[in-house]
């Protein structure tokens, strides 16, 4: 059941994308950028929208002491390493890719438009929660977390039940332009 409305929410996220009218202006190359980048925090924002909500259950992994005793290492390394200060770079990268998106051929633009839409939602919070000084800054900071969303997750997750795995880029892509 979650699956399915996860499925639901993302055809409907990719169709109001697709219908705004200053996204729809972009060179092509930069909505594909866009749609892969932001399709999993698109899609867990609508989720919330729609209040869809779904049930866990944990499955056990095996402790630190048991992976010492049973030859593992004591510490998980990628083949990437860490950083210096003891960061994986994997998170390093995201935090880069978070700053500054590659392969864009109208940052400017975006980027204007990304602070257009923080100026009228700051100015529609204040409009309807007058008497709310730190709404804002409450639901700024909410939105932000979404970046950290990783989108393998949201597919393991939401749509390898379903259609099993699956490459999202092209799913995503076939969904965006009827490919």
């Amino acid at each position: 059941t979650t699956c399915k409305a996860a499925s639901a929410v993302l055809v409907k996220t990719l169709k109001f994308v697709k219908n705004v009218p200053c996204f729809r202006e972009l060179p092509v190359d930069d909505q594909h950028v866009l749609v892969r980048s932001s399709w999993a925090p698109l899609l867990v924002l609508g989720m919330a929208q729609d209040r869809v909500d779904f049930e866990t259950c944990d499955t056990p992994e095996p402790s630190m002491l048991q992976r010492i005793l049973t030859g593992g290492r004591g510490k998980q390394e990628s083949p990437q390493g860490q950083s210096s200060a003891g960061v994986a770079l994997a998170d390093v990268q995201g935090i880069q890719m978070f700053l500054n998106v590659i392969g864009l051929q109208c940052p400017h633009y975006i980027q204007g438009l990304q602070s257009e839409a923080h100026q009228a939602l700051n100015e529609y919070v204040k409009m309807i929660h007058r008497g709310d000084t730190t709404r804002f800054a409450k639901l700024f900071i909410a939105l932000s977390m979404l970046r950290s969303i990783n989108a393998n997750v949201v597919a393991g997750l939401f749509f390898k039940p379903v259609i099993g795995t699956v490459n999202m880029e092209e799913l995503l892509l076939e969904m965006f332009y009827g490919k």
